[in-house]
């Protein structure tokens, strides 16, 4: 395996256990982690119902920490996890935040921005453009949330 795959899926295992933070806490499992150098700088998971506040994504809120972190918003060498595939707020802030990489876990087939319903970070129209991978751990990262909301329905 090569270093970037195994660096991918032992860090998509961080976003994973961010996303079992935020099941336990009654909140959408989703979670994400930011890397730079090979380390950990930043991890959330989603707390939209805690927070009661509509960008209290999994991505807004580490992009805010990693920013902290290295002291300015150019977060330009650094690698985003997310377990599910960014929406458009969350893939229009990696791009402004001139993120150089997105991985992601699972498809989101109803508001995925990073090629499934939409390809916002390969748009040539934007100035700034991150690498994406996708569908890095995929099977757990959609388990987690097929059963969050398998778990609502039957309760």
């Amino acid at each position: 395996m090569l270093k970037e795959q195994s660096e991918d899926i032992m860090f998509m295992r961080e976003a994973l256990s961010m996303a079992r933070l935020a099941a336990s806490r009654d909140e959408t499992p989703v979670g994400a982690v930011i890397t730079y150098g090979g380390r950990v700088i930043a991890k959330a998971c989603n707390a939209r119902e805690k927070k009661k506040d509509p960008t209290a994504h999994a991505e807004i809120t580490a992009l805010r920490k990693a920013a902290r972190k290295l002291g300015g918003w150019r977060l330009e060498g650094c690698t985003l996890y997310v377990t599910l595939e960014p929406c458009p707020m969350c893939a229009g802030a990696a791009i402004n935040a001139r993120i150089s990489r997105i991985v992601y876990g699972a498809r989101d087939p109803k508001a995925g921005c990073c090629g499934t319903l939409y390809d916002l970070p390969g748009d040539k129209r934007f100035n700034h453009r991150p690498e994406v991978t996708g569908c890095v751990l995929e099977e757990e990262c959609g388990r987690i949330l097929r059963d969050y909301f398998m778990g609502k329905r039957e309760g």
